[in-house]
């Protein structure tokens, strides 16, 4: 019963966001075009480190990209916690058997899977970035994306749940999300960046996924994963599996 419940709910969320048009294509189109522009304007007057000749902004750049269009995704999906609140049908589920948690999971999942495709397709644009991903690289892309997705879905829907206008749910996104991509290492490395903001980066989970983001797209076929995967990954699962049971807990808290 509850299975079926949350996917349901999931189902309902990826057809919802389907069908709104003007979503899908600010989710993917914005990102894309900031990588275009901002990549081909700053051109290769980036100095990364490890590199002895200045790196194409485009291929530095594009891991943050992708980071980008899963917390688009999140958002987007999100806040139809609160329009389902306006409509009536948040209460509606609510009295059901089992209707927090399913509707927790139904939206987690819906967010995800959404996150996941938009992201693979971005995936699709990376030799254009001189990335070239084989079979094995991209296992592991869609595990570390799919746990972005999970924990960055489920930081939304923690904004959102308290919330009772998009407008207010925006506003908070902007002073949360907006500066944790900032501070992953997508715009800019971090070894480049005062102490304290690498202090800040440091403390932002977001840092490791975009980390094995970029380490994954510069593994080449034959080449090692890279060293520090492992430890990636085990920051970005422990992340979010603290903010899905922090919903867990503002679900069955509230009234």
């Amino acid at each position: 019963m509850f299975m079926q419940a949350s996917s349901s709910l999931a189902l309902r969320e990826i057809v919802r966001f389907l069908r709104q048009k003007n979503r899908v294509i600010g989710a993917m189109a914005t990102p894309v075009l900031f990588w275009f522009l901002l990549g081909s304007g700053v051109g290769r007057s980036l100095v990364a480190p490890g590199f002895r000749e200045r790196t194409d902004y485009l291929t530095y750049f594009f891991p943050g990209i992708v980071l980008l269009i899963i917390l688009f995704t999140a958002i987007f999906s999100t806040v139809s916690v609160i329009e389902d609140r306006r409509e009536g049908f948040l209460q509606g589920v609510l009295v059901a058997p089992n209707g927090r948690s399913a509707i927790l999971f139904g939206k987690l999942i819906g967010g995800t899977l959404l996150a996941v495709f938009q992201a693979l397709v971005v995936v699709l644009l990376a030799p254009y970035s001189d990335y070239h991903p084989d079979a094995r690289v991209l296992f592991y892309l869609i595990a570390i994306i799919s746990i972005l997705a999970v924990g960055l879905t489920a930081l939304g829907f923690l904004i959102a749940w308290p919330m009772d206008s998009t407008q207010g749910f925006h506003a908070l996104i902007n002073l949360f999300f907006v500066p944790l991509w900032f501070l992953s290492g997508a715009l800019f490395p971090t070894a480049g960046a005062a102490e304290w903001i690498r202090t800040l980066m440091r403390l932002n989970p977001l840092s490791y996924g975009h980390e094995a983001l970029q380490g994954l797209l510069a593994t080449r076929p034959g080449m090692p994963l890279p060293a520090d995967l492992s430890h990636d990954f085990s920051i970005v699962c422990a992340s979010t599996l603290l903010l899905v049971m922090a919903c867990a807990f503002q679900v069955s808290r509230r009234s």
